[in-house]
């Protein structure tokens, strides 16, 4: 008889890490997979040609497959400039640059932004998302 499979419990620098990982693959599903089935995920910001919010892993699959599959843009490098783990368990935040191209003639952009996560269970429970709309449209052509 086999052991029952224990689920893995990521702490949010982890859940950072794979949540970057997703970004520069353009995987809308690796980056679903790190959300709890009820998840919220809010853009702050207004951002052309994105919603306010994402209500579930469904959504947030559904919307980054969308967004990631009809643009040409490729997310280069993320630099990660600070994270704080904050005094409520499980949040953590994130200031970054992501750094990219657009084919054919690869021009660049970046888009600075400000990623605020709460985790629990190793699951992303809700995600503000604070990005440059300027530095997205940028990124659209």
């Amino acid at each position: 008889m086999s052991e029952p499979q224990v689920p893995v419990l990521r702490t949010p620098r982890e859940v950072l890490a794979r949540y970057y990982r997703a970004m520069v693959d353009k995987s809308a599903d690796d980056l679903a997979d790190l959300y709890a089935v009820d998840a919220v995920h809010e853009f702050p910001f207004a951002v052309p040609g994105f919603p306010p919010r994402y209500d579930g892993r469904e959504a947030v699959r559904a919307g980054y497959r969308v967004a990631w599959g009809g643009s040409p843009a490729r997310v280069d490098e993320i630099r990660k400039v600070a994270a704080y783990e904050s005094a409520e368990p499980g949040v953590i935040v994130a200031e970054h640059v992501v750094v990219g191209s657009v084919p054919p003639g690869r021009s660049s952009f970046t888009v600075p932004g400000l990623l605020v996560l709460h985790v629990h269970d190793g699951l992303i429970t809700r995600a503000r998302d604070y990005m440059d709309a300027s530095g997205v449209a940028g990124a659209r052509g």
